[in-house]
């Protein structure tokens, strides 16, 4: 698989630790994150993750913010994009399963660096049910 990342200030540790991850499992990571803690604005590194995503560059995105609200609501203004703000490994379960997310998006200040890595490997290892939960989904977009 093919991942992009991003990241502000909150995340610059779990990026690497999730980079790593992803890494030894054979993932080619695409990354747009910052490694400084440095206040930066968020969108400027999450635009491009939800850009890769919604033209089908790479398969999922990873987005980490403080708080995960401000990467996810600014990565779903992508059409074809379904980001899913995460705080637990059901959570992810359910969002790839039902939503068929294709963005996590998760809240540094409110998840440990492991918590996060079991959350990213039920994110890629979890499969979309379909069935009546794509009947779903398709209602997602504005007509």
């Amino acid at each position: 698989m093919h991942i992009s990342i991003g990241n502000d200030h909150a995340g610059p540790e779990y990026k690497e630790a999730i980079s790593i991850l992803l890494k030894e499992l054979g993932h080619e990571i695409t990354n747009y994150g910052t490694d400084s803690l440095a206040s930066v604005d968020y969108p400027d590194f999450i635009h491009p993750v939800a850009k890769d995503v919604s033209e089908g560059k790479v398969d999922f995105g990873i987005i980490i913010c403080g708080s995960g609200n401000g990467a996810n609501m600014t990565a779903n203004k992508y059409q074809k994009i379904r980001s899913a703000l995460c705080w637990n490994k059901e959570i992810v379960a359910l969002a790839r399963a039902h939503n068929d997310a294709n963005i996590l998006s998760l809240p540094a200040r409110f998840i440990s660096i492991p918590q996060a890595i079991e959350m990213v490997k039920v994110f890629i290892h979890t499969e979309f049910e379909g069935g009546r939960h794509q009947n779903r989904i398709d209602k997602i977009p504005c007509k």
